[in-house]
């Protein structure tokens, strides 16, 4: 069965970092781009940044030169890695790949990050 953990949230004071991780399971994410999401009561959730099956990254303005998207595909782990943080930031996070998304219609449980002093 197809799963998705994310992990690594929590509370940190604005200027802090948090290293998130999302584990799978039941597929490879070898051959798959695994892409990071937010969100929040007030929006929909959005794409933050995205790791391609050959390691090019792509983040949104919000997000770009503090996060930084890594994968570890012997491990079959992503990894988040959030520096810089503000209060903007806080929401649940997410990962996964279109197919997962799409096609099964499965979501992880998400990670909650808490910026706040």
């Amino acid at each position: 069965q197809v799963q998705l953990v994310e992990s690594g949230g929590g509370l940190v004071e604005p200027g802090g970092s948090l290293r998130l991780s999302c584990a799978a399971s039941g597929f490879s994410f070898k051959t798959y781009g695994v892409s990071w999401y937010r969100r929040t009561p007030d929006k929909a959730r959005e794409l933050i940044s995205t790791v391609s099956s050959r390691g090019s990254t792509d983040y949104i303005d919000a997000v770009k030169g503090r996060f930084t998207v890594s994968r570890d595909d012997d491990r079959n782990m992503v990894y988040l890695e959030m520096t810089s943080l503000r209060p903007e930031d806080t929401a649940v996070y997410y990962c996964n790949t279109n197919y997962v998304a799409r096609s099964l219609n499965y979501w992880g449980p998400g990670t909650q990050v808490t910026v706040s002093s």
